[in-house]
């Protein structure tokens, strides 16, 4: 059996009922839901999608492959019934996603993931000789608002069952670039960003400029020292280290406290710039 992780922004209590339930019902355990939420849904996605691909790395042995689902698709009317879903292999490790083009842009970044397989939901299900739907069943499952419950779960079993599943290789969009962005914010307030230290010009000991917001609602710029690791950052003084997420990542901490709410940031938040604008 593989290991299931669910990255949505589906994720209210019935839609979690619902997911885990199907899922279970077609592999025969429940997967691991993780709520994209807050207000910068893909960021989250992106960076998390990332960070669980990199967690299969440096096991000192082979070990399992396993499934990560990602659903982040806004209804914007680009797409007949919303954006179509894709998935890749990383290794052993399938990905089965909405073809979301910047949800997906720091695997195609760092992972070098540049082309997935994109499905055309009707076009699979009407080609699903393996299966006992009815037509009826698929009209449903193609026409439905809940599509990541409906498709998405059937995309990635027939895929890791190795069904001949008709899909369209298609290179992975280039995404506008970006500031340094606020990805995600972790437990303890730290604020995880998309860069490399880097490129913000990151050297021990010097000062970065963060922008932020204060309780008044103005814009305000602090000076955030540059530190190896968090333990070298003094005690509830704020620091900018390289972090734990993406490739050695950029993060905006304070020890001790939170520097998402010293600093009034959020996920989609740019405090930072680069180096070389």
């Amino acid at each position: 059996m593989y290991p299931i992780t669910y990255l949505t922004d589906c994720s209210d209590g019935n839609a979690r009922a619902r997911l885990s339930t199907r899922i279970g019902a077609l592999f025969g355990q429940s997967p691991t839901i993780v709520a994209a939420d807050g207000p910068d849904p893909e960021a989250f996605a992106a960076l998390t999608l990332l960070d669980c691909l990199r967690s299969t790395e440096s096991l000192g042995e082979d070990g399992h492959p396993t499934i990560t689902l990602l659903n982040i698709a806004p209804r914007d009317g680009a797409w007949p019934n919303g954006v179509p879903f894709c998935y890749f292999w990383y290794g052993q490790h399938l990905v089965a996603s909405t073809f979301n083009a910047r949800a997906l842009e720091l695997v195609r970044r760092e992972l070098d993931v540049q082309k997935v397989f994109v499905t055309d939901i009707r076009e699979v299900l009407a080609s699903a000789s393996w299966t006992n739907l009815e037509p009826a069943e698929v009209d449903r499952i193609a026409d439905t608002q809940f599509r990541s419950l409906w498709y998405l779960p059937l995309l990635a079993k027939w895929i890791a069952d190795d069904r001949p599943v008709p899909s369209t290789p298609t290179v992975v969009p280039l995404t506008p670039d970006e500031p340094p962005t606020v990805r995600v914010i972790d437990n303890f307030g730290n604020c995880k960003l998309n860069c490399h230290p880097t490129a913000i010009g990151f050297t021990l000991g010097a000062s970065i400029p963060v922008t932020h917001r204060t309780a008044d609602g103005t814009t305000k710029q602090t000076n955030v020292t540059c530190y190896p690791h968090l333990t070298a950052v003094p005690r509830n003084a704020p620091g900018l280290i390289p972090g734990s997420s993406g490739t050695g990542y950029l993060e905006l901490v304070i020890r001790g406290a939170s520097a998402a709410t010293h600093f009034n940031l959020q996920p989609g938040d740019a405090p930072l710039r680069r180096s070389v604008d």
